[in-house]
């Protein structure tokens, strides 16, 4: 049984016989992606982040998903028509849930859900890799994790995209400098893979010094599966008479799913 962002009023905190929990199914999944007040103080729209399930994913923390914050004018002019635009706008963190949903369908290996206590834990490096018996995917296919559960609940974290196709894939980067000077600017790099090619992804902004280590997590738009080819790109972000050179003395790339 999946539940899809299950809405609040007369629901939260009430006794189980009247609120979706795990004793409903053999096996309750959910997803949370409205746990913020609509209006401040004065209630919300969904549950909160309390785990109710065997499976709880939360989504970009759970609260406010990316791309609901857009322009209420060109959401409410939807690609999918007035009225979709129109409720998009009124409950897109809501909505987004069942979007997530009909989008695991279609990509059976994304959306791997990362075990972690918060999701501020989850942006540092102490939930990544997955573990040995893997990560479980949010949506459709969160039951092939069904034998694997040893917690009373899991809170799983992950990262979406703005728009359709929502999945991502995560990979952490791990790279040394080399160069003569120290200079600001920033670094992209893109992932060249067997499974596809990701756009450029900043991986540092700000002071960039030779010989030091940076480490950053990149969510990939594509599942690239084996990496063929890293292509770095730095700039200096303004004009520099002295022609610093920069370059990357060794990139580390590392999958999420498999480590």
């Amino acid at each position: 049984l999946s539940g899809l962002d299950p809405a609040q009023p007369y629901f939260q905190d009430t006794p189980i016989e009247v609120r979706l929990d795990k004793s409903d199914a053999e096996f309750v999944d959910i997803i949370h992606t409205d746990s913020a007040p609509t209006i401040p103080y004065l209630g919300k729209y969904s549950t909160p982040l309390t785990a109710i399930g065997h499976l709880d994913f939360y989504p970009n923390g759970g609260k406010q998903m990316p791309g609901c914050g857009k322009n209420p004018v060109s959401q409410i002019v939807d690609l999918d028509g007035i009225w979709e635009g129109t409720r998009d706008f009124v409950a897109c963190n809501h909505l987004r849930s069942y979007k997530y949903y009909s989008d695991s369908i279609i990509y059976p290996d994304g959306f791997l859900g990362y075990s972690c206590a918060s999701y501020d834990v989850f942006e540092t490096e102490r939930c990544f890799p997955c573990p040995p018996e893997g990560c479980p995917n949010m949506g459709h296919f969160a039951d092939k994790f069904k034998g694997k559960i040893k917690d009373d609940f899991l809170k799983l974290y992950l990262n979406t995209g703005e728009a359709k196709d929502f999945p991502l894939w995560r990979y952490k980067v791990t790279m040394i400098l080399s160069g003569k000077h120290k200079v600001k600017g920033y670094v992209n790099i893109a992932l060249y893979g067997s499974g596809g090619n990701t756009r450029q992804h900043q991986i540092i902004k700000g002071t960039l010094q030779p010989d030091n280590t940076y480490t950053s997590f990149i969510d990939a738009e594509v599942n690239v599966g084996s990496v063929r080819k890293v292509k770095f790109l730095w700039n200096n972000n303004w004009i520099n008479p002295t022609f610093p050179k920069l370059g990357a003395a060794t990139i580390t790339v590392q999958s999420g799913e498999n480590g």
